[in-house]
Formats: structure tokens, sequence, C-alpha cells
């Protein structure tokens, strides 16, 4: 999945990003139709921002991309790009809100990943797991 700076990793220092959608789960679970759509749009807006400010996207999971760049000020101004274009096309979570769903224990794949509530409840199980909780 090589991204930005025609496709070359950075080496050397390397400033990482790491994204999130704040609340996804709940979101998938209340509306996962508008979530799916919102989600396409979360994901057009953070990959522009990230390959436009020289970054390279190493890695998707869910609703998380996790990039690597150069320069560090170039990290701090693809996260305000990003932010700022979320903000503007979608408010604070107007995106995916919506009435709620039926289909919460559905999965979705598109583009060789899963996204959707069952994918997100299996995570936070794997981190409970891994942090010894259960």
């Amino acid at each position: 999945m090589a991204s930005g700076n025609g496709g070359v990793r950075p080496s050397g220092t390397v400033t990482f990003l790491f994204t999130d959608v704040e609340g996804s789960t709940r979101l998938w679970a209340t509306d996962p139709d508008a979530m799916s759509a919102s989600l396409r749009v979360h994901d057009a807006i953070l990959r522009k921002a990230i390959e436009s400010h020289g970054g390279y996207v190493f890695t998707t999971a869910g609703d998380s991309f996790a990039a690597a760049f150069a320069r560090a000020s170039d990290a701090v101004a693809a996260a305000a790009s990003a932010q700022h274009e979320l903000a503007t096309r979608c408010g604070r979570g107007a995106c995916a809100a919506g009435p709620d769903g039926d289909a919460h224990r559905r999965g979705e794949e598109r583009g060789g990943d899963y996204f959707g509530p069952v994918v997100n409840t299996a995570a936070r199980v794997e981190r409970l797991v891994t942090v010894g909780r259960c």
C-alpha cells in the first residue's frame, strides 16, 4: 500500500502519524450504512492529506491510518489539513450520525480490509487479552 513520496518510505529520523475515528464502535452499531459512507469520505480525506504532505501510509486498520513522514512539520501539517477538511465536510460526527441500524453483527470488506462493529469488538477483546485482563 505504497503512498506519498512516490511510494518511497522515509528513512533515518522518521515521524509517525497515527489516526483513529473517535466513537466509531458506537457509530457502526447505531448506523452501519451511514458509517460505511462516512468512512469512505474519511479515508479519501486522510489519504489525500497524508500524501499531499509527503507522507507514506504504511498501514490501515479499520478506521485507523498509520503514516510515516521524513519531517515532523509535514506530519503536523497533514494532521491539521485532515482535521480541517473533516470538520469542513462533516462537522463533529455529522457524517456518521443517523438513525439506529439493524446490521450490528455485519462486517464490511473493502479494499482488502474489514470494517464494522464486529471488527471493532474483536480488536477490543484482543487488546484486553494482550494486557492480561481476560
